[in-house]
C-alpha cells in the first residue's frame, strides 16, 4: 500500500539523477521559504515560528498527498486579511479549530469531486479579491516600513490608515534605511544573480547592516515576539466546543474556499510552465490534510503557492519529492539558526511582503478588465472595494451574487422569441422574423423563433409573449427550437402551460429540440404530452405536415396567408402541398 502510494505517477520515472533535481530545488525553495513563512505569520497576526512550522508540515504533507507534481504549499499572502480578522475577533487558539475545520471541508470537497466546480467562479472575483488584499497586505506593512511605534492594528482598514496617520510623528530613520536596504537588494539581487533569492539576500545584509552600525535602534522579531524555538511543537489538540463551531464556519469555509482557489490556480500554473496535468480533487484531499494536521503544530492555515512553485519547477524539480526537502531543509535551518532569527528587524521583513502584495496584485489584468466598461468590471470593483473595505468573506459573497445577477440578465437580454415566416422570394425558403409584417400573417399557422436558454429568467417571458401573440387561435403552434442549448424545470414548467392552453383549440410542432432541452421533456412526461409524431428535426418537415393538416376552408380568399404561395386548391377542395424538397431547405 505505502508503496503504490509513494511511487504513483507523480514520482515516475524516478532516478539518481531525479533526486539531484530535487535536492537543489528543494534546498533552494526552502532557503527562500523562511523568511517569507515569517513575514506571512506575522502579518497575519501571530507569531513568527507559527509561520515556520506550517511551511515545514503543511509543505510536507500537501507534496505527499495532493495532486499536482510541483506545488509547494504552505502559508501564503492571500490568507493574511482573513486570517488576522480571526485572530483579532476569536484569538490564535480558535484560528486553529478554524483551521483544522476549513481543512476537513477541504477533504470533503475533494472527496465529492468539487475540484472542477471551483474553475467556475468568475474572474472578475478572483481579481477583485486578489487585488483587495495586496493592497491590504501592503498597506499592512507601512508601519514597519516606517518604523512607527504605538501603532493599535484594528480589522477595519479606514481605521488602520487612521492610525498611521496618527503616528506619523514616530517615524524612525533607522528603519527607513533598513527597509530600504532591504528593498533594493531584493530588487537588484535577481537581475545580477538569477538563482539567488532576492528576499533572503536582502534581509541578511539589511539585518547585518542594523546590527553592526546602529544595533537597538530598530524593533526585530526579538523584541516584538521573543526569541523563536528551535524545534517543532509537540502535538496539542485545540479545546472544541459546540458553540466555537458554530461561530467559526463561516471563517472556516472562507478559508476553505481561499485555499481551494489558490491551490489550484498554483497547480494551473505549474500545468502551463511544464505540460503536465493535475488532478484537482487528489489536490483539494491534500490540502485538506495538511490543514487538519498542521494546527496540531500550533501552524497557521497553508495552501498552494504561486511563487514558490514556479520557483521549484524554474529550478529544475522532478517530482513531488522536492517539496518533501524543502520542509525538511527549513526543519534543519529552525534546528541550528533559529536562535539568530530573532536579530531580524521588523523592517526587514516589511518589504519582502510589499513586493509580495505587488506581484499579487494581478494590476495588468485588473487594468484589462477595468477598461472593457462591462458588467464584468463593475463585479471586479464591487468585490475589490469591498475586500479592502469592509472583509473578504462579504466580498466574496457579494461579488458572487452580483455576477450570477449580472449573468443572468445577460441571458436574458440574450434570449430571443419573435414570430417568423417562410421567405419564399429566396430559394433558400429561410424562415425569417422579419417576413412578419402587418397585412402579411398567416391565421393558421404561427411560427416562433425561440433562441438562447429557457431558464428561470426569461421561462415566464417566454410563456407571456406567446400566449399573448396567439389570440386569434391558429390550428398550428409551431416552436424552432434549435438554438435553445438549455431548458430548466422552470422553463419546462412554463412550456407545459403553453402546451395545455394551445392544445385546446390547436396542435404544437415543435423543431430542432436538442439533447439537453429533448431529455428535460422526457423526463417530466411533457414530450409524451406533445407527442413523438409532433418533433421533427428540421423546420421544412414540421411545415409539411402542418399543411396537410389545415382546414382548407379558411385558406379560400385569404389576403393575409403567407402560404398561399405553397399551396394550391383541387377542384375537390382538397389541399395539394407542392413537393417536399420545397422546404427541405428550411432550418
Amino acid at each position: 500500500m505505502y508503496q503504490k502510494f509513494l511511487f504513483d505517477e507523480r514520482f515516475q520515472p524516478y532516478s539518481w539523477q531525479t533526486l539531484q533535481k530535487d535536492l537543489i530545488s528543494g534546498i533552494i525553495v526552502g532557503i527562500i521559504a523562511i523568511p517569507l513563512g515569517m513575514a506571512f505569520a506575522i502579518a497575519s497576526g501571530v507569531k513568527p515560528e507559527y509561520g515556520i512550522y506550517t511551511t515545514i508540515i503543511a509543505g510536507i504533507l500537501i507534496s505527499l498527498f495532493g495532486g499536482s507534481k510541483f506545488q509547494i504549499g504552505g502559508p501564503t499572502g492571500a490568507f493574511i486579511p482573513i486570517l488576522f480578522g480571526i485572530v483579532m475577533s476569536y484569538g490564535y487558539e480558535n484560528l486553529l479549530v478554524a483551521g483544522i475545520m476549513a481543512g476537513i471541508i477541504l477533504v470533503l470537497m475533494g472527496v465529492f469531486k468539487l475540484g472542477s466546480l471551483i474553475k467556475y467562479i468568475p474572474r472578475p472575483v478572483t481579481i477583485g479579491f486578489t487585488a483587495g488584499i495586496a493592497v491590504t497586505i501592503f498597506t499592512g506593512q507601512i508601519a514597519s516600513f516606517l518604523g512607527l511605534t504605538g501603532v493599535e492594528k484594528k480589522e477595519s482598514f479606514i481605521e488602520n490608515m487612521a492610525e498611521l496617520f496618527h503616528q506619523l510623528s514616530t517615524v524612525n530613520i533607522y528603519s527607513i534605511v533598513t527597509a530600504v536596504i532591504c528593498l533594493i537588494t531584493m530588487l537588484i539581487t535577481p537581475k545580477l544573480f538569477p538563482k539567488v533569492p532576492g528576499p533572503l539576500i536582502g534581509i541578511l545584509l539589511s539585518t547585518i547592516v542594523a546590527v553592526l552600525l546602529y544595533p537597538g535602534q530598530v524593533a526585530t522579531i526579538g523584541t516584538a515576539y521573543g526569541e523563536i524555538p528551535n524545534s517543532l511543537p509537540s502535538i496539542t489538540f485545540p479545546k472544541v466546543e459546540f458553540s466555537t463551531i458554530q461561530q467559526l464556519i463561516g471563517p472556516a469555509l472562507v478559508i476553505a474556499l481561499l485555499g481551494g482557489i489558490e491551490s489550484l490556480l498554483s497547480a494551473v500554473v505549474a500545468d502551463g510552465m511544464t505540460n503536465t496535468r493535475h488532478n484537482s480533487n487528489k489536490e483539494l484531499i491534500g490540502q485538506g490534510i495538511a490543514n487538519i494536521v498542521t494546527p496540531l503544530f500550533g501552524g497557521i492555515p497553508a495552501t498552494g503557492a504561486i511563487a514558490r512553485t514556479a520557483t521549484n519547477i524554474k529550478n529544475g524539480a522532478a517530482s513531488p519529492l522536492s517539496g518533501v526537502i524543502h520542509g525538511i531543509v527549513v526543519l534543519v535551518i529552525l534546528m541550528i539558526f533559529a536562535p539568530y532569527a530573532s536579530h531580524i528587524p521588523l523592517a526587514s521583513l516589511a518589504p519582502v511582503l510589499m513586493v509580495v502584495a505587488w506581484n499579487m496584485s494581478e494590476r495588468h489584468i485588473f487594468s484589462h478588465i477595468l477598461k472593457t466598461k462591462t458588467s464584468d468590471s463593475l463585479v471586479l470593483v464591487v468585490t475589490f472595494l469591498l475586500t479592502v473595505f469592509i472583509d473578504l468573506t462579504t466580498a466574496v459573497e457579494v461579488g458572487l451574487l452580483l455576477a450570477v445577477i449580472l449573468f443572468t440578465k445577460r441571458m436574458v437580454d440574450a434570449q430571443v422569441i419573435a414570430k417568423a415566416l417562410p421567405n419564399l422570394n429566396k430559394a433558400s425558403k429561410k424562415v425569417e422574423t422579419q417576413m412578419v409584417y402587418d397585412g402579411h400573417d398567416c391565421p393558421q399557422i404561427t411560427i416562433y423563433n425561440v433562441e438562447g436558454p429557457l431558464f428561470f429568467g426569461v421561462a415566464q417571458t417566454f410563456q407571456q409573449t406567446i400566449l399573448n401573440t396567439i389570440n386569434h387561435k391558429p390550428s398550428v403552434l409551431l416552436l424552432r427550437m434549435g438554438k435553445v442549448p438549455f431548458i430548466d424545470i422552470t422553463g419546462e414548467a412554463n412550456l407545459t402551460s403553453i402546451v395545455k392552453n394551445f392544445s385546446k383549440h390547436g396542435t404544437i410542432l415543435i423543431s430542432g429540440l436538442n439533447d439537453q432541452p429533448e431529455e428535460m421533456l422526457k423526463k417530466t412526461g411533457l414530450y409524451d404530452l406533445i407527442g413523438e409524431e409532433h418533433f421533427f428535426k428540421h423546420t421544412g418537415d414540421a411545415i409539411h405536415y402542418a399543411l396537410n393538416h389545415l382546414d382548407t376552408s379558411k385558406c379560400l380568399g385569404c389576403k393575409h396567408f403567407a402560404f398561399s404561395e405553397c399551396i394550391s386548391l383541387s377542384s375537390s377542395k382538397e389541399l395539394v402541398v407542392e413537393p417536399k424538397k420545397v422546404y427541405t431547405s428550411i432550418n
